[in-house]
Parts: structure tokens; C-alpha cells; sequence
């Protein structure tokens, strides 16, 4: 069905979803409330709000669909949260837990340069005892191994955590990651943007107004961040659009989402689904939520976050390839390395070649370019065009890259937690090359637990622009003086939350 169609079918719904339907194809935004209609669609609603979707997409994105040639590099598995929907971390004591040291990083970046791959994409779990400083190391030695290499790394819960190790502000630690190298971050650990719904999926998790501070402190210091959503759990269509309006309020005010990708949450291997943790869970989304939510996020954000992305790695191909219908642009990355779905129990891979994302392209009848991170557009290609890259060319990806599977079983980069003395934590504290300030002095007790200063008004999530709602002011640095000297991170932080409450 075309776009001339549109109209036929617009007849045939219900008058209040074809009302929301034009504004929308007549340029204008619509609200979350209306949104929320839209997901409630089904027959013919439902195929009007898709193609509404596409046509919306033709008008603003045209009809090339774009991918990323990437590597991921998930450096480490050991960490210290244990969030219900990943079955990705270990903790430090497990033998499956492994940490990839910073030479074996730029190892696998050189790697992927020759491949042909223009983004390193490096994201972990938050190993206990971490230097503050490391996040920094790491992109100073990939930059400086692969200088052309766009460094995509580090989600504002370890842009977190790496501040409050450092005893830094976000702002600041955030400024010397960008002066070592980083190029952008992945808007990830962002789930529902819901704090009731974070509490039981996540508890302990870095917050709502937490991730607005790093996301939003990214893009005042010109840090561009991806937005995503993770669905199909104990959300409900109205925690998506009110996500989604958040979204939309902080792009209207900083301009510095590059793309919104929605995320199928991976059922199989869950903790929170194995041991039944979670009420109402859901076995993941449906096909139909699938479809919906790309849809309605192009209706939505289309305007403000032009690019919407279906994603190979959680919905398979060729649905991925059938979302380019609903609204999505963008096909997403090579990946080259996947570890995080796949340990959930994905069953698509951990490489698409680009020669093979570009024929999935063809086949929705659309033009496959390659670009940059930030969709700056390296390559259009015709359709007699079947150039390739050497990343083409590889046969097998695990016995090539090495697998998830393999890492976890092999001992070459087993984690192993070497406690500190007392003297040596004492001199990363003195030599720190980020913290402005020290705490209290090694040995001393902390100090009472950090107050939060309340937003100036009540808010809740969807409901005005998030600049009218208060920033959200924690003592950082105090935060880490308890984590740190009462030893245990987990239990500590999650005392910590519960008396913010």
C-alpha cells in the first residue's frame, strides 16, 4: 500500500484516531495522551497508524535506510548491580566473570578498523574496587591506538559510577572523558523512564532524574547521546508514550539525541522471569507491540529525533527488515560482538555483515547507506552497487572474533579482585587526575549520609518540559564516601536509596 491510499483508509477509522492521524501528517505534534489512543489501535486503526508511520518517515527521513559499521566491546560482565532483566552480569566471585584488560581493547579496535568499521562501541558492568580513572584511560589509549575511530561508549549509569569513584561532578568527568576521545554515548541503562517501574525491575539502578543529569549534562558540554526504551516486561503503553514525552521534552531543549531505539526486552535467561521476581511480567513484547511502538515513536518523536531504528540484534532480521516499514530509518550496526542480548537468550548472532544489511535493505525497496555515528552519510549505494569491505568476507564471526561463550569459559581473562591496601587506595585517592576535591581522610568514618535536595516542584514523568521540574542536586562524591568505606557497593547504595525515599 502506498502513500495515495493514506486517505481511503483514514475514512474508514475512527473519527478521533483519523483526527490524531492528519495533525500528525499535517505537521503537527501530537500529544502523549493521543499517543496513547494510537497504541490502542487494531484492524483498521491499526494499519492507518502504520502507514501514517511510513509515510511520515518518507517526509522526513526520504527512503534511504542507513547502518553503522561497529564493533561492541563488552569489556567486562562482573558487576556490582543485579538488575532482573540481565542475565549479562556475574558477580566478582563467579567463574564466569572476566575483565578485558585496556591492551586487549585496543586490540580488538585495531581489529575492527581493518575490518572497516568506523564506531568501537564499549560498554560493561561495573566491576567493584574500579579506579575512577579508568574509563578515561580507556578512551585515551583507543583514541590514541585508532585516532579515526569514533569512540561510542560508556552509559550514563557508568558515567555515574565512574564520576563517583573519581569523587568528581558529572560535568566534569564528563569533560575529561570528551578530552581523552569520547565521541558520544549510548542513551542506554534508560529502560522505562519510570521510577516505580525502575524500582522493580532495577532496583538500585541509576534514577530517572540521575540519567536526565548525565543525558542532559552530555549535551550541554556538545556530547551527543542515542535515546532508546526497553519493553515488553511490566510496563503498559501509557509508561511507553510518557517515556517518549520525556524524550521529546529534553530534545526540545538540547538538540542532542542522534536517534531513538526501542528494545524488546530478552525474556529467556531474565533472572526477574526464571524466579518469577516481577508481577504481571510478559514473556517480552508481541509482534503487534513491536510494530506499534515503532510506529508510534515515529509519529511521536519523528519530528524532533528524526532517526528511529529497528534492531537486528533483539527483533531478528527480517522482522528488523519489516520494521523499515513501520517508521524505522535505520538498521542499526554490525556489531561484530554481541554479548549482552545474547546472554539473555537471543538467538540472532553477534555479526550482520554490511553486504547483508544492505541486501535487506534493497529488498523493502529502499536505498542502503552507510554512515557515521552521528548519521553524517558516508556512502549511498546504487542498486547495481555490490562493493565490499573485508568485514564481507569473514566466514565464521566466532571462530574469527571469538564468542560470548568463549569468553566466559576461558580463563585468559578470568576477573580476578585483588584487594587493595589500605596505603595503595589511599594514593589513588591522593593522585586522582579528575577529582577536584578529596574526602575524608583514609581511615576516618564517613560522614552523615547525603542529603537530597527536593526539585522545586513536584513532577512526574510526561508532564511538562523536565527543565520546569527542578534539577535534581545529590552530593555525589558523598554518595561514593559511603559506598566506598562501608565496604559492600550494593548493599550500601541501595540503604542509600532507600533512605532518599
Amino acid at each position: 500500500m502506498t502513500h495515495e491510499t493514506i486517505p481511503s483508509l483514514l475514512d474508514r477509522t475512527d473519527p478521533d484516531v483519523r483526527a490524531i492521524l492528519g495533525r500528525v501528517l499535517d505537521g503537527q505534534e501530537i500529544s502523549w495522551q493521543e499517543a496513547l489512543r494510537l497504541c490502542e489501535t487494531s484492524g483498521v486503526g491499526f494499519q492507518a497508524t502504520v502507514y501514517s508511520a511510513d509515510e511520515l518517515r518518507r517526509r522526513q527521513a526520504g527512503d534511504i535506510v542507513t547502518y553503522v559499521i561497529n564493533r561492541n566491546v563488552n569489556f567486562t560482565n562482573v558487576c556490582v548491580k543485579h538488575c532482573g532483566f540481565c542475565a549479562f552480569s556475574r558477580p566478582y566471585r563467579n567463574v564466569e566473570g572476566y575483565f578485558l584488560p585496556i591492551q586487549e581493547i585496543v586490540r580488538r579496535a585495531r581489529e575492527a578498523a581493518d575490518m572497516g568499521a568506523t564506531e568501537i562501541c564499549m560498554q560493561a558492568g561495573l566491576p567493584p574496587d574500579m579506579d575512577g580513572n579508568f574509563y578515561v584511560d580507556l578512551t585515551r589509549a583507543v583514541k590514541k591506538a585508532v585516532p579515526d575511530m569514533h569512540i561510542h561508549a560508556f552509559s550514563p549509569e557508568e558515567v555515574l559510577y565512574g564520576a563517583t569513584r573519581s569523587g568528581a561532578s558529572i560535568s566534569d568527568y564528563l569533560a575529561v572523558l570528551k578530552e581523552a576521545g569520547l565521541g558520544s554515548l549510548p542513551g542506554t541503562s534508560e529502560e522505562i523512564l519510570d521510577q516505580d517501574i525502575r524500582d522493580v525491575i532495577s532496583p538500585g539502578r541509576i534514577t530517572v532524574r540521575q540519567w536526565i543529569e548525565v543525558i542532559t549534562t552530555a549535551h550541554s558540554l556538545g556530547i551527543p547521546t542515542t535515546s532508546t526504551i526497553m519493553y515488553g516486561h511490566i510496563e503498559t503503553p501509557v509508561h511507553w508514550v510518557k517515556h517518549m514525552n520525556l524524550l521529546r521534552d529534553i530534545q526540545h531543549e538540547t538538540h542532542g539525541f542522534t536517534e531513538f531505539v526501542p528494545l524488546s526486552m530478552i525474556h529467556q535467561e531474565a533472572p526477574m522471569y526464571h524466579h518469577h521476581l516481577a508481577p504481571r511480567l510478559r514473556p517480552g513484547p508481541s509482534g503487534i507491540e513491536v510494530v506499534k511502538m515503532h510506529a508510534v515513536a515515529r509519529l511521536m518523536l519523528g519530528a524532533s529525533i528524526r532517526n528511529i531504528q529497528s534492531s537486528w540484534v533483539k527483533e531478528g532480521p527480517k522482522f528488523a527488515q519489516y520494521l523499515l516499514t513501520a517508521g524505522a530509518n535505520d538498521i542499526g550496526g554490525t556489531l561484530i560482538n554481541e554479548s549482552i542480548s545474547t546472554s539473555a537468550g537471543a538467538q540472532y548472532g553477534q555479526l550482520v555483515q554490511p553486504r547483508e544489511l544492505r541486501r535487506l535493505i534493497r529488498d523493502a525497496g529502499r536505498a542502503p547507506a552507510q554512515r557515521k555515528t552521528t548519521y553524517e552519510l558516508l556512502q549511498v549505494y546504487s542498486s547495481d552497487d555490490d562493493s565490499t569491505v573485508p568485514l564481507d568476507l569473514v566466514d565464521d564471526a566466532g571462530a574469527r572474533f571469538g564468542s560470548y561463550r568463549q569468553l566466559t569459559g576461558s580463563k585468559e581473562f578470568r576477573f580476578a579482585r585483588r584487594p587493595r591496601t589500605r596505603a595503595a587506595s589511599c594514593a589513588a585517592q591522593r593522585h586522582s587526575a579528575i577529582a577536584g576535591r578529596r574526602w575524608t581522610a583514609c581511615g576516618q568514618a564517613p560522614q552523615e549520609w547525603p542529603r537530597v535536595q527536593q526539585p522545586r516542584a513536584s513532577w512526574s514523568v510526561g508532564e511538562g518540559s523536565w527543565m520546569d521540574r527542578g534539577r535534581f542536586d545529590q552530593d555525589f562524591p558523598g554518595r561514593k564516601q559511603a559506598c566506598q568505606y562501608e565496604g559492600d557497593f550494593k548493599a550500601v547504595c541501595r540503604a542509600w536509596n532507600q533512605r532518599r525515599q
